[in-house]
């Protein structure tokens, strides 16, 4: 980050980035912040817009981007995040992350859920089908930032999984077991990796979706 070195303004000039740019060098004199994550000792930016640089009273420089939109938050390792599945095949499912947390997000961030990440027993056996559908409405953590600006996700937990399915009626459907949900109309089943939630929450989540 040579040209930024010389800027001692809380502010810094007009500098524009791309998500997966390399911006500098993660090190005890930089610290990323909001719209950036660190990759094999650089800090990154995922956001497309205006690098801002600001001078810490510990003496380190706080590295953010800031879009347009301002998206006032992004997905860290370790952080809970509501997805909606888009594509699922045998080896993983693709999905929209619709909010970080309890904060709904202004645009959606991809993640990717591997077969390996589904649940923490019986991996070998997980057929990715039989544990979700697009258009379920999941509770994941986020693992990491893996290729292509994708969030590497893990439902390996009982509290992680489906938390909203619709049946092939349109119906919303309520979980009648650990990897069943059933539609109240028909009463078909159908195989899910259901999550082991409250009421509560399954009530914000419906809240979330209609943001979305």
């Amino acid at each position: 980050m040579t040209s930024y070195e010389n800027s001692t303004n809380t502010e810094s000039k007009c500098i524009i980035s791309t998500p997966g740019q390399r911006l500098c060098l993660a090190e005890d004199k930089y610290i990323g912040g909001v719209g950036t994550y660190t990759r094999q000792g650089y800090i990154m930016s995922c956001l497309a817009g205006i690098v801002k640089i600001t001078a810490q009273p510990d003496k380190r420089i706080l590295v953010e981007v800031r879009s347009g939109k301002e998206q006032t938050v992004v997905p860290s390792a370790g952080d809970i995040v509501t997805a909606r599945i888009t594509q699922v095949n045998p080896r993983w499912a693709r999905c929209a992350i619709l909010c970080v947390k309890e904060m709904v997000l202004a645009e959606p961030f991809r993640g990717q859920l591997r077969k390996e990440d589904v649940r923490a027993t019986e991996k070998d056996r997980v057929e990715m089908y039989k544990c979700f559908r697009p258009n379920d409405i999941i509770l994941a953590r986020v693992l990491s930032l893996g290729d292509a600006h994708s969030y590497v996700l893990s439902t390996a937990e009982n509290e992680l999984g489906v938390v909203i399915a619709y049946s092939e009626e349109g119906t919303p459907m309520v979980p009648v077991g650990w990897q069943e949900m059933q539609c109240p109309k028909t009463y078909v089943k159908e195989m899910r990796k259901v999550a082991k939630v409250s009421p509560e929450i399954i009530s914000n989540e419906n809240n979330k979706e209609a943001a979305n």
